[in-house]
């Protein structure tokens, strides 16, 4: 595995394709949130980083994408007469935020390898998803959102490597891999994407 990309400290639980298929719309719900919170973290790091030029233009362009997958969720939604409900919070984004380093540049590298492994296991279970679902038009729907997560996830990657120098970075993203890999082993298994 070269520094182009990385894997997943461990697998999603077999056991959540079934919970997730078992009660699509809860699922579906969580993924909207998750994509509206997608948004809203690539403004926050627009916010917080606005002195990179090219974070700046990449993140504008994935918050774009996002805004469009959480209409193109609502729109799915709303064809299966699901009422969205209220946001119950993201543990697992939580906990790995908890994480984070103070200080620069480590406190941005940390939030852009936390993106990078958000983005990859929402990719690991949108393709899970995409490959179990009865219906066609949706399980091509979750094929393209999980090419397209993968894409998030290399980007991010890409964006947290001139903060450091290659074996720092590789040092830190497998201390990110491990953590995120523990919490999920944790963490209950739910219809949901996190």
């Amino acid at each position: 595995m070269g520094m182009a990309s990385f894997a997943l400290g461990c697998p999603t639980p077999a056991g959540w394709l079934a919970i997730a298929l078992g009660d699509l719309d809860a699922t579906m719900r969580d993924h909207l949130h998750c994509e509206r919170k997608a948004v809203a973290s690539a403004l926050s790091l627009i916010h917080q980083y606005p002195e990179r030029t090219e974070l700046v233009r990449a993140l504008s362009r994935l918050a774009h994408e996002e805004s469009r997958h959480v209409m193109q969720v609502a729109t799915r939604l709303r064809r299966r007469g699901v009422v969205l409900t209220p946001d119950r919070g993201d543990l697992y984004a939580q906990r790995l935020r908890q994480r984070v380093r103070k200080g620069e540049p480590a406190r941005q590298l940390d939030l852009l390898l936390c993106a990078a492994l958000i983005e990859a296991r929402s990719a690991e279970r949108l393709g899970l998803l995409a490959g179990a679902l009865p219906e066609p038009a949706l399980a091509t729907f979750y094929a393209e959102l999980a090419a397209s997560e993968e894409g998030h996830r290399e980007l991010f990657f890409a964006l947290a490597r001139p903060l450091v120098d290659e074996p720092s970075l590789r040092m830190r993203l497998d201390e990110w891999i491990s953590t995120e890999a523990a919490i999920v082993r944790a963490l209950p298994v739910e219809a949901r994407i996190h």
